[in-house]
């Protein structure tokens, strides 16, 4: 898998990158033709709750974006006011026992995709990003945020205990004193408490500003020779990869565990009562 994602960034001999934009059904991608950074969109109506689809397409997005040769990849929202609000819980609750496994895979496919990527990552989290929209911002290598947002891995307060792969993506942010007490606490943070312990890198004041810091970030890598960036990057986070890959299934067969216990079941159950709720009021 690293050889084909370094061979990936030998340089394309068929000229300088284009502008282009192709699309899934669930993400969209552009590649920059001045910059040669794509922009990976999430598109999923209306949280971009991470469901098997999405997971899939956003999977399929990063491998296209290395195969294009682009220079870095910036995740963001088509929604102007969610990054993610995280795992659909559709998929857990009641969940289909075929479905439910495709999906933990995909999900599993889709961070290893990210976390490990060659090319270099940042997210403009153009909005709230609670449980799976956070582990997806923490994979990125850096993070710029919008104001009057929140940030976090709340899982225990929805009776939910993160894995272990969740919790190395935040250790990669944060020292692991903060970062264990906020995933006890189930914290969410808002921009200026994230930027303040360096769960984010920087503030922006609009989703424009965000995508120029982040490209921004990208192009402080133009004279680094991107074989040795890749290789360099992929050795300090190679203990959480390959934990994944060496334990991934026994990983799922934790998740269909927990996930089917009765207490999980119905603390999902009562969750969701709460959400159709809010939709009413």
């Amino acid at each position: 898998m690293m050889r084909s994602k370094l061979l990936s960034l030998v340089p394309c001999a068929t000229g300088p990158f284009r502008t282009m934009s192709t699309t899934t059904k669930l993400t969209t991608v552009e590649v920059n033709d001045k910059t040669g950074i794509a922009t990976l969109t999430m598109n999923r109506p209306p949280v971009n709750g991470l469901n098997l689809d999405l997971l899939r397409d956003l999977r399929q997005s990063i491998a296209e974006i290395e195969g294009n040769k682009s220079r870095g990849l910036i995740l963001t929202s088509s929604n102007p006011t969610i990054f993610s609000a995280g795992l659909d819980i559709m998929e857990m609750y009641k969940p289909d026992k075929e479905r439910v496994r495709a999906f933990w895979t995909a999900l599993q496919d889709a961070w290893l995709a990210l976390y490990g990527s060659s090319v270099p990552t940042a997210a403009a989290i153009n909005g709230h990003s609670p449980a799976g929209g956070c582990l997806l911002a923490t994979s990125c290598e850096y993070r710029v945020m919008l104001p009057k947002f929140t940030i976090g891995l709340n899982e225990t307060k929805l009776g939910i205990v993160a894995p272990m792969w969740f919790m190395s993506s935040f250790l990669s942010v944060l020292p692991r004193r903060e970062a264990e007490r906020a995933l006890n606490q189930g914290r969410m943070f808002t921009t200026d408490e994230a930027l303040q312990i360096g769960l984010v890198d920087e503030a922006a004041g609009t989703k424009e500003e965000a995508l120029e810091k982040c490209a921004q970030f990208i192009g402080t890598f133009a004279k680094v020779n991107p074989i040795a960036r890749a290789l360099t990057k992929q050795q300090f986070r190679a203990a959480e990869l390959e934990q994944l890959e060496s334990e991934r299934a026994q990983d799922l067969e934790k998740f269909l565990f927990f996930i089917n216990q009765p207490a999980v079941q119905k603390g999902l159950g009562i969750y969701l009562e709460s959400l159709k709720k809010k939709a009413k009021n």
